[in-house]
């Protein structure tokens, strides 16, 4: 079982045939826009498909970014690196009692810059009111069942009614839209419907994400993979869907239409149907290094520069060589592919 937290060398890129262009490019002609920054290993809840029942190791406090560390880093991105939007991630970010103070700081530093928000709800209607003060745009809500047992059995916690709330406060607050992401599991694939119909009732755009391979217990196998030809018809069984495509040739979701209803729902078919030649994304972790892929085990440790007194052009810089050498793709394809050494709940989806 892979539950740890490692660290990770820094890569050696070699950026001699690298244009001369501020942009995060990567050598196979893609550049990144989309920001994902993990804010803490820690959750509420402990999925089966992320986490071990015991939890991530800690990260100790120390080594975590701090609100000003994070927001300069994103201010860097945005005004340096071409960077368009930021999402807040985990672990679970609602975990960080700080978290309306790392908004503000990313506020402050990169004015404009859509900030959003993906969480498991819990304590969300809670915290609301001061991360939207602070400048959160968006929210994204993971939710896998509206059956309660399922999510229990699902979650190790029985909590669904906490995120149902803290979904009803996003919907409530005016934040357009709610996105509603959930893992299939076979376990679960008889409540695909239910949840399509109660996310059609409660005005929320559902979409279903094919599980992968990073799960922290190692137990993943593509035999046990739900895709999206069967989900399909696991929803056609109560829903007439039409196919629409992606609204966004980087958008990693291909959406349909459910016939008779203003409603869409949306597969990200991460597995079998890759949208890596397309990836926009650069990641932070929570102890501030770039990791270009998920599936990418290198790292570019930028923390040491923040502390180090370099300036934003040198860390920009570093920024740049980190994803020059970001990976083709996922290869789960290949039967050299290795899943990465850290799970889920560390890297921050």
């Amino acid at each position: 079982m892979n539950i740890g937290i490692p660290g990770i060398a820094r890569p050696v890129v070699d950026t001699t045939d690298r244009p001369d262009d501020a942009g995060l490019l990567d050598r196979f002609g893609r550049t990144a826009h989309d920001l994902r920054v993990s804010v803490t290993e820690k959750c509420s809840l402990r999925c089966t498909y992320c986490m071990p029942e015991e939890g991530l190791p800690a990260i100790a406090r120390r080594d975590l970014l701090t609100p000003a560390e994070i927001g300069r880093l994103v201010g860097i991105a945005a005004r340096d690196l071409g960077v368009h939007e930021v999402r807040f991630t985990g672990g679970e970010p609602l975990m960080r009692a700080d978290l309306a103070d790392i908004l503000a700081a990313t506020r402050a530093a990169a004015p404009g810059l859509p900030m959003a928000l993906t969480t498991n709800g819990i304590g969300l209607d809670k915290r609301l009111p001061a991360l939207l003060a602070a400048g959160l745009d968006r929210v994204n809500i993971s939710l896998d069942t509206v059956d309660r047992e399922h999510f229990a059995r699902l979650t190790r916690r029985d909590r669904l009614p906490a995120v149902l709330a803290g979904i009803a406060a996003a919907r409530d607050a005016g934040l357009e839209p709610v996105k509603v992401n959930a893992v299939l599991m076979r376990e679960t694939l008889g409540d695909a419907a239910d949840l399509l119909g109660w996310a059609v009732g409660a005005g929320v755009h559902l979409r279903f994400i094919e599980q992968m391979p990073l799960d922290a217990d190692g137990v993943w196998s593509r035999e046990s993979l739900i895709d999206a030809e069967e989900l399909l018809a696991a929803l056609g069984t109560r829903f007439e869907l039409e196919p629409i495509g992606r609204d966004d040739p980087s958008s990693p979701a291909e959406l349909w239409q459910v016939v008779g209803t203003p409603a869409t729902v949306g597969i990200i078919a991460s597995v079998t149907r890759s949208f890596c030649r397309d990836c926009d994304r650069t990641r932070l972790t929570a102890e501030g290094s770039v990791r270009s892929c998920l599936f990418g085990d290198d790292e570019m440790p930028l923390a040491p520069l923040l502390r180090g007194g370099a300036d934003d052009a040198a860390i920009a810089d570093a920024w740049r060589a980190a994803m020059w050498g970001k990976q083709a793709g996922h290869g789960m394809d290949r039967s050299t592919f290795q899943r990465p050494i850290r799970s889920m709940g560390a890297i921050g989806g």
